[in-house]
């Protein structure tokens, strides 16, 4: 069920049971009291990692979880969900029978009269068969219950079939039910995929950290299996042979969810004067002129060094989680003794300060065009040192490469990121090829860049055609991160986790939408979409749930002062409408299609999602640092969908309700051709959306006026 506006959370249908990994707690971050999963069931790959602690008034970061890296694909774990939901059905003397009441205790010796009939020799006539059968159900008569033939089937000369008694279940009971129904429906598709590649044999490569199969996550797709089967791509699941996965979670190779897609929909199309290529936005990212002032001598100005590096523990590490705060002086003081000219503790230096300085001027988007960005001098100074780092296949390099490609994003330059991304995937793959080529205390750092990396390059697959970068080939191999450790005397900020770690399995759910709907094998018909949309809401839900108290954004629909919250928010919406967005296409393409209940409430679920999404079109300004890009083609896609559905009776009807007036959606879409105008300047692919949805805007108001 979709998210009320009045702030309530999503309520699933189906109970989560969780088991939470032990935790030890370092330094002054204590974990939060409650479990909080960083990832969610999946219909074929996934896991959950949990963790338990003390404290929930703040948020803080994990500290331990390397204890819960281990394989769950096992008896046991397929067992635990159904032990757990048996102890919910256990209980004393009270224990409800099986028909669903409560087992009262005997008041025998309180009230002598009332006396249980034990006398064998009295027979109370039973006025009504407890079970009837067959033809006096039909016939609504009252049945006698003889056997094997009642009155009525003697009379009659019928055949007298009884049905056999049902039984009520507890709560308990379902839960079990629900999940063997699961791991049927699971076993039944690995069976019927297993000659494509999809099968999981005992054979099949251990797992951890997200990619693991456990009894907690054995989620099936409902009881049409064989219609989602038809989404598995018929040679395998990835289409680049040496690094195939059995793998879901990660972007198709080929897949119809990029946001210029929508371009081609029924009544969309007819909202631009020409029809656009998908690989435009390549093309012009690809001609566009490189950043001139890399050429110039750097200089840097180190007087206002403490508050940039202040600035970036406090408002950009959340979002990356890639530099550790105890080493941070440690580096500080190499770099200092090296005059920031050489060496990759200089390097990472600049670019924390660049990023640092860029946080504190708030959005790119709302800087004086023309003017140098801020950060630009410290990353100038950077960039001459990576020639150095290019070479070099150290864990430090991986990072400072990581960190100018983070840099590159925020000046809204997708594809020079993409190449520094290139290049950390590459040394990142030589590294964890051979574990012991990685030293120990930098086996966190790795895997905080490893993550980073992939988060990255399945944002820009999402709408670019771009090669992969292999990388993706290391995600079974690779731990989640769990905390730094060090004195916390040499701490010079807090390490933040949580965001990172709700965005790794976000991310990893947004990409078996791909997979599932959106890639070039799945699916076509509403029918067979519908098992398969409702399992990723359900697991969309269950991200939420999963979330820690501080991190949970409640469902208002006001602008919320929590930046963290706001990113979270706006990006659990931006994959609610993807993962229903389908529906939409198959009204525009038949407006009878939306007689189906099942397929307008979906529709009414995508339309809600792209609303709560643009209505505050400045809240995104929260997460400018690190997707604007990504968002703006978001926010461009979905603004696109609301357009084409005020065109069609039927979801027009469906979108004036989600809203108080009919003139509030026009001043939505108003608001947000305004806010794409301004970031026009900010990069060739921008500027084309904003012509576009411009242009939309214009031929939509004529369309409907005439």
């Amino acid at each position: 069920m979709s998210p009320s506006s009045n702030g309530d959370s999503p309520h699933s249908s189906t109970a989560t049971m969780t088991a939470a990994a032990s935790a030890t707690v370092v330094g002054r971050f204590p974990l939060p009291n409650r479990d909080f999963t960083i990832e969610v069931p999946s219909p074929q790959l996934l896991a959950q990692v949990q963790v338990n602690g003390g404290g929930v008034n703040s948020l803080k970061s994990p500290t331990s979880l390397k204890s819960a890296r281990t394989p769950s694909f096992s008896r046991e774990g397929i067992l635990g969900s159904a032990q757990k939901a048996r102890n919910l059905s256990q209980s004393s003397d009270n224990r409800p029978e099986s028909n669903g009441m409560q087992k009262a205790p005997s008041d025998e010796g309180i009230n002598p009269l009332k006396r249980r009939n034990t006398d064998a020799g009295v027979d109370y006539p039973r006025r009504r068969a407890t079970i009837a059968c067959e033809v006096c159900r039909s016939r609504k008569s009252r049945c006698d219950g003889t056997k094997p033939k009642c009155k009525l089937c003697t009379e009659l000369g019928a055949e007298c079939i009884y049905r056999e008694p049902g039984i009520k279940l507890d709560a308990g009971d379902k839960l079990i039910l629900e999940r063997l129904n699961r791991i049927e429906n699971l076993l039944q598709m690995n069976m019927v995929g297993h000659p494509n590649g999809m099968g999981l044999s005992h054979d099949s490569p251990n797992m951890s950290n997200g990619t693991a199969l456990s009894g907690d996550n054995l989620m099936g797709i409902g009881s049409n299996a064989a219609n989602f089967v038809s989404v598995i791509p018929s040679g395998g699941l990835g289409t680049w042979s040496a690094t195939a996965t059995n793998n879901i979670s990660t972007m198709p190779k080929v897949h119809t969810n990029a946001a210029l897609h929508l371009l081609q929909w029924p009544m969309i199309r007819d909202l631009v004067s020409r029809p656009y290529d998908p690989q435009i936005l390549l093309q012009l990212e690809m001609a566009r002129e490189p950043l001139h002032s890399l050429a110039k001598t750097p200089c840097v100005d180190l007087s206002n060094t403490n508050a940039y590096i202040e600035a970036y523990f406090d408002r950009v590490n959340i979002w990356y989680a890639c530099v550790n705060p105890y080493t941070w002086r440690s580096h500080y003081r190499i770099a200092l003794s090296n005059g920031f000219r050489e060496g990759p503790e200089s390097c990472i230096v600049l670019l924390v300060l660049a990023l640092g300085q860029a946080s504190s001027r708030g959005s790119i988007s709302r800087i004086v065009p023309h003017e140098d960005p801020p950060g630009l001098q410290y990353f100038t100074a950077a960039w001459s040192l990576l020639p150095g780092m290019m070479t070099s296949n150290s864990v430090l390099a991986a990072q400072c490469h990581l960190l100018a490609a983070a840099y590159l994003f925020y000046l809204v330059r997708p594809l020079e990121a993409w190449n520094l991304l290139c290049t950390t995937s590459t040394k990142l793959q030589l590294l964890l090829m051979a574990p012991s080529r990685v030293p120990a205390d930098q086996r966190e750092l790795i895997e905080r860049i490893y993550w980073n990396s992939l988060l990255f390059e399945s944002d820009l697959l999402a709408e670019l055609d771009l090669p992969h970068s292999g990388v993706v080939a290391f995600e079974e191999n690779v731990g989640l991160p769990c905390g730094f450790e060090g004195d916390e005397q040499e701490a010079v900020g807090r390490d933040e986790l949580w965001y990172f770690l709700a965005e790794i399995a976000l991310r990893r759910l947004l990409n078996r939408v791909s997979q599932l709907i959106y890639s070039k094998d799945s699916m076509a018909s509403t029918t067979s979409l519908e098992p398969v949309v409702a399992e990723l809401d359900f697991q969309l839900t269950q991200w939420y749930e999963s979330l820690p108290l501080p991190l949970q954004f409640p469902f208002t629909r006001t602008m919320l002062p929590d930046p963290v919250q706001t990113v979270l928010r706006l990006r659990f919406f931006a994959c609610r409408t993807i993962i229903y967005r389908p529906y939409i296409l198959a009204v525009l393409d038949n407006e009878q299609a939306v007689l189906d209940p099942s397929v307008r409430e979906a529709c009414t679920k995508c339309l809600e999602a792209s609303i709560r999404q643009l209505e505050h079109i400045t809240a995104h300004h929260a997460g400018h640092m690190p997707y604007l890009w990504q968002g703006a083609l978001s926010i461009v896609s979905q603004t696109l969908l609301v357009m084409g559905a005020t065109m069609s009776p039927s979801l027009s009807s469906i979108l004036w309700s989600l809203v108080p007036h009919r003139d509030t959606i026009d001043q939505i879409i108003n608001d947000v051709v305004m806010e794409i105008e301004r970031y026009a300047v900010l990069s060739p692919s921008l500027s084309l959306s904003a012509e576009i949805i411009k242009e939309a805007e214009v031929r939509r108001r004529t369309y409907l006026s005439g």
